[in-house]
Parts: structure tokens; sequence; C-alpha cells
């Protein structure tokens, strides 16, 4: 996914955040509000970025100044009413055929609301502000998939978006 990454953070209450890396689009936001392309695979985002380059090009959408990221799903999703880990699958409804990036680097772990079970809603560290509460790194994202794991387990996600939540791992891809 391109995205605009925000760095205007001041109301987020966490000094330590430099920018949002989030995969919901509610802070830094998508290239487009692409949904309405139906170009998007089972997962709701792209399979590549040329896929999306040639979106842009087709519906005249620059990306200039868009960072480029990828993002992997744990294969569990929590739900907070429960206590429980549940697996989930892509839409079947969307050919699905995701192309890993050559080169990226693991900026850190995001937890996203599934609430409708489609396409990414909402990432209470930024959308919610609990990045003020909870350990995040310069990009308000969580620095192990373990720590990731303990803060939905121990409720710190709790009462702040309808689940279920994903834990997303979030890489930064070079362009170039």
């Amino acid at each position: 996914m391109y995205k605009r990454v925000a760095t205007d953070l001041q109301w987020l209450n966490a000094p330590r955040v430099d920018d949002v890396y989030a995969l919901s689009g509610c802070v830094s936001k998508n290239f487009a509000d692409y949904i309405a392309f139906w170009k998007h695979n089972g997962y709701w985002l792209f399979d590549s970025p040329s896929m999306i380059r040639a979106l842009a090009v087709e519906h005249a959408i620059s990306l200039d100044g868009a960072k480029l990221f990828y993002y992997e799903a744990h294969d569990l999703e929590y739900d907070s009413n429960s206590g429980s880990w549940f697996p989930f699958a892509p839409d079947p409804a969307f050919e699905t055929n995701v192309e890993a990036p050559g080169a990226a680097t693991l900026e850190g772990f995001d937890i996203t609301t599934f609430h409708a079970g489609t396409s990414p809603e909402c990432s209470p560290l930024s959308c919610n502000g609990l990045a003020a509460d909870v350990a995040t790194n310069e990009h308000c994202l969580i620095p192990t998939f373990e720590a990731a794991i303990l803060a939905l387990e121990s409720g710190r996600f709790d009462n702040s978006e309808p689940g279920p939540c994903r834990v997303i791992a979030v890489y930064s891809v070079n362009d170039a």
C-alpha cells in the first residue's frame, strides 16, 4: 500500500512517535479511496506495487510523496469479548496472489481492527491515541510480535474500537 505518512502528531500525546506507519488509513492516508476501483485482493489490499501504480496511472492519482508499505497479518485474529484467537482467511470473492517484496525493512507491529471482516478499519495506537500509554517505536508501532500479543491479551486494546483485532507486521519497501 502506498500511504501519505502523517508527521504532525502533537495531538497524539506520545512524544517518542515521529510518524504513523499504521495499516489503517485514518491518520496516514492511503494513496486513494481505492476500494471503489474494485482492484484489491481478498485482504482488501493489493497483490503488488505494480497493481497500485497501474491504478494510479489509469485514474491520474499522484503517488508523489507517498511511501510504500508491505503488510503481513498474523494468521489468527483476537476477539477481546471472548479472549480467544480465531483463524481468518482472505475474502474468497477476490483473487489473492500477494507478491512479497524482494527487500523490505520490518518497522514493527500494528494492531488493526476488522469489525466488518473485510478492509482494515482502525489502528487504535494512532486512531484512539493508545500510543500515549502503550510502548511504541517512532513509527507508532509495537516493536515486537510478542509485545503486540501481550498488549492484546492483557486488555490494552479493550474498549478502543470494535474488533476483532489482527496483529500486522509493517514493512517499509524501497520503491526505487
